[in-house]
C-alpha cells in the first residue's frame, strides 16, 4: 500500500438528455492515496476548464449494487443488459445524469482498492496533521 500512489481513468460516457438522447462526452478519474476518501471526476464538456466533482468512493462501490446517495451525488446499477452505471449530480446550477460504463468503473475501483482497502480509510489520514492545518488557516 502506497499512500502516494494515484490511480486515474478516462471514461467515455453519455450525459442522458431527455427527449434529447445521449451526448458522449470524457470523463477523467483521479484517486490519490493521501486522499483516501475522495474521487475526483472531472468532466471535459468543452474547450474550456473541465467541470470537477469530488465524492465519495464509496459512494460510487455502493452504487454498482443499489441505488445509493441522498445529496448532491446518486449512483445506481442500469439494466444488466446495459452495463451501465447511472450517476446523477445536481448542484443550485442545475442537475445532470450520465450513464458511465461498469466494466470501466470497475476497474478504476478495483485499482483504487489496491492502494487503501476498503474500511481501512482512516488509517492513512493525519488526522492531527488536518486538524493543526485547519487551526493554522483559521
Amino acid at each position: 500500500m502506497n499512500i502516494s500512489a494515484t490511480v486515474a481513468a478516462e471514461l467515455s460516457l453519455n450525459l442522458v438528455v431527455p427527449d434529447h438522447g445521449r451526448v458522449p462526452l470524457t470523463a477523467s478519474l483521479c484517486y490519490q492515496g493521501d486522499d483516501p476518501y475522495a474521487i475526483r471526476m472531472a468532466f471535459h464538456v468543452g474547450t474550456g476548464d473541465p467541470v470537477e466533482w469530488i465524492f465519495a468512493r464509496e459512494l460510487l462501490a455502493q452504487g454498482m449494487d443499489s441505488i445509493t446517495g441522498d445529496g448532491d451525488v446518486r449512483v445506481w446499477p442500469g439494466a444488466p443488459s446495459d452495463d451501465v452505471i447511472n450517476i446523477s449530480l445536481s448542484s443550485p446550477f442545475g442537475q445532470a445524469e450520465f450513464e458511465a460504463p461498469l466494466t470501466a468503473l470497475s476497474a478504476f475501483l478495483v485499482r483504487t482498492f489496491e492502494i487503501v482497502p476498503a474500511g481501512q480509510e482512516d488509517a492513512f489520514v493525519d488526522i492531527d496533521g488536518e486538524l493543526d492545518a485547519l487551526l493554522r488557516s483559521g
